[in-house]
């Protein structure tokens, strides 16, 4: 049986489910899929989260951990 993804040089797009957005002083963290609504509701939210047009305002100095957790959760990220 023929693969077509193979035979024609494409793959599968994966969804993305978390966007970290750089902008230098804070970083957002938004979620494009429920499984990343989700693990931001889970891991990273409370009462006193501080959210931004859907996002979540996160520190840089906690990114790489909510970037780690993610990414060993099993979810897409850019």
């Amino acid at each position: 049986m023929i693969d077509a993804y193979c035979t024609s040089g494409n793959s599968p797009t994966k969804t993305v489910d978390l966007v970290f957005e750089n902008h230098f002083s804070l970083f957002l963290i938004r979620p494009l899929t429920s499984a990343g609504q989700t693990f931001l509701d889970e891991k990273v939210g409370d009462a006193e989260t501080l959210t931004f047009g859907g996002a979540v305002v996160c520190e840089p100095r906690y990114v790489e951990a909510i970037h780690r957790g993610a990414v060993e959760s099993g979810l897409e990220v850019a």
